[in-house]
């Protein structure tokens, strides 16, 4: 008799706060899908992989870049929810980065309308001293030479760095990414960027050549039909819950990394067997995201929320067979 067993842990579960430092935008966003569009709301990669992380009580801090424009409201959201923003650079006089997009009606491929860099254009990440000492590293996606100064600040290395990239960037900065990906532990991308970086179409042959790159650990996310989690030999596959509506997936993959590392953060346990219970925790946020435009699901949840939804995950791939 074979059984899979997920263990949901409890809030206090650890008594010592792991510190958690992630980087990444934080920022504007319109959008456009099949069942509504947006004017001007809160986005960014920084924002959705905090707001995910900080459900599991660990010490956050946060290095990004804002404009004048960006509203206080949300910065006391983020201090509310325990992060520490004063690695936060509000540039005076300036707007903060805005990305507007319009997805298909299969809600995987969308098209970009308007991407205005703005204070992004001259982003020089600095990392405080009160930063130092990080216990965890989740650089968002961003451009890799950013991602690579800050790791460059660092005075100790984290337990374990965590990296999101995007096609972009292999497309214009290739070498640069490739600096990064040998200093990584953790690389996630999804299928296509998989083949992309690797030039191989099979996801097995993709995940050898890009850990023969630098990291130890890979996640290529599938959207709608799941993650696969890859170190040395092993493979974990972690399926996405079916969902009758999906009315925005833009802010999904950073919300899967901020449970991630936020599971990660508070066992600190970084073994290939306790990263699948994180792919299923990245997951189980992901899905609360793309119920509401931007991060509102996640502003709106609680953590009995987030159990339940973990036991419908662990209903979706448990079963027991005879070996016979």
């Amino acid at each position: 008799m074979v059984s899979f067993v997920y263990f949901i842990f409890d809030a206090e579960f650890q008594t010592k706060r792991m510190s958690l430092l992630t980087v990444g935008s934080v920022a504007f966003d319109a959008i456009e899908t099949p069942f509504g569009k947006t004017d001007k709301i809160i986005g960014g990669a920084g924002t959705y992989i905090a707001l995910a992380a900080s459900f599991y009580k660990n010490e956050q801090k946060i290095i990004s870049v804002v404009g004048e424009d960006f509203p206080q409201e949300m910065l006391d959201q983020l201090t509310a929810r325990n992060v520490d923003i004063s690695g936060l650079q509000i540039k005076k006089g300036e707007k903060t980065f805005f990305w507007s997009g319009k997805y298909h009606n299969d809600m995987n491929s969308r098209d970009t309308l308007i991407t205005d860099l703005n204070v992004l254009e001259d982003f020089n990440p600095i990392v405080p001293d009160s930063y130092q000492g990080a216990d965890f590293l989740m650089l968002g996606n961003l451009m890799p030479k950013l991602q690579l100064s800050v790791i460059n600040q660092l005075k100790k290395r984290p337990k374990l760095i965590v990296m999101d990239t995007m096609n972009f960037w292999m497309e214009i900065a290739l070498d640069d990414l490739k600096e990064v990906l040998k200093k990584v532990d953790v690389l996630m991308v999804n299928d296509g960027e998989a083949r992309q970086l690797s030039g191989e179409y099979s996801l097995v042959k993709a995940a050898k050549v890009i850990m023969k790159m630098g990291p130890t650990f890979l996640i290529i996310k599938k959207g709608e039909h799941g993650a696969l989690l890859f170190h040395e030999k092993d493979v974990f596959f972690a399926p996405a819950l079916p969902l009758e509506e999906v009315f925005d997936p833009t802010g999904a993959g950073d919300t899967f990394a901020g449970g991630f590392i936020g599971h990660i953060a508070k066992t600190k346990d970084i073994s290939f067997e306790n990263m699948k219970t994180a792919i299923i925790v990245g997951s189980a946020m992901a899905s609360f995201c793309v119920e509401k435009f931007g991060p509102q699901r996640m502003k709106e949840i609680t953590k009995a929320d987030i159990d339940a939804r973990l036991s419908e995950f662990v209903q979706l791939v448990n079963f027991d067979i005879d070996l016979v």
